[in-house]
């Protein structure tokens, strides 16, 4: 009778063990939310003032700024839906611009080449680029805002401001409006957008990704972006 109790408690332990083992084998180890890091310059640009006209102009972003990224961020069921893990993707591969007069954001357009998106897993990865979004076949996602925002004040040097961006969203050559909420610091040379959106992949005729050690994942994700924006001229 012995024997059977400590070979029971040798399974159950042993099971553990192995459970653990592919746990830690296959969850991810996604990046922290985007957030807000730019802080305000030692020397602001002399054209800073009380009429606050710095900001005024056109702001770009270039591909292959490594301050900049759009990505996503979902949750997969692992180990027969027991166990979750968050997983994050995200490319640099950016180009984006707007337009700041006076106290209106106007133009604004955000594309990322959705080919480069990298996680912490390739065979994730692959695929996602090649059964998920597509991307050798849709290799753009694309924001576009619809309508300006209209600030209260421009921003002053250090001031965070919060605002709702409503546009149109493209991904898997699919267009539909969407609502990002976007948090914005000015450091007196740069300016950091930091958005976060939730986006249902049937939205966009997109096939929720599978493999065969992952349960299953959910039809929904978090579009996340961090830009840095920098004057142009």
């Amino acid at each position: 009778m012995r024997l059977v109790k400590w070979l029971l408690v040798g399974i159950v332990v042993a099971a553990g063990l192995a459970f653990a083992g592919w746990w830690f084998l296959l969850k991810s180890d996604p990046e922290p939310r985007a957030a807000i890091t730019l802080t305000p310059t030692t020397t602001p640009v002399t054209a800073v003032g009380a009429t606050g006209t710095a900001l005024d102009g056109t702001w770009v972003v270039s591909p292959g700024d490594s301050r900049t990224f759009v990505g996503y961020r979902v949750t997969e069921k692992l180990v027969a839906n027991i166990a979750e893990s968050e997983a994050t993707g995200r490319t640099d591969d950016v180009t984006a611009n707007m337009t700041i007069d006076g106290t209106t954001v106007k133009d604004v357009k955000v594309t990322a080449d959705l080919r480069t998106l990298e996680s912490d897993n390739s065979f994730r990865d692959g695929r996602i680029k090649g059964t998920s979004l597509e991307s050798d076949k849709f290799p753009e996602g694309k924001f576009v805002l619809v309508a300006p925002i209209t600030l209260t004040a421009q921003p002053a040097i250090g001031d965070t401001i919060t605002v709702q961006a409503n546009g149109e969203l493209t991904l898997h050559g699919v267009t539909q409006p969407i609502t990002i909420t976007l948090e914005s610091r000015y450091d007196g040379k740069n300016v950091q957008v930091v958005g976060h959106a939730p986006v249902a992949f049937s939205d966009y005729g997109i096939d929720v990704p599978t493999a065969p050690a992952v349960a299953s994942v959910d039809d929904h994700g978090e579009l996340e972006l961090k830009l840095f924006f920098v004057k142009e001229g």
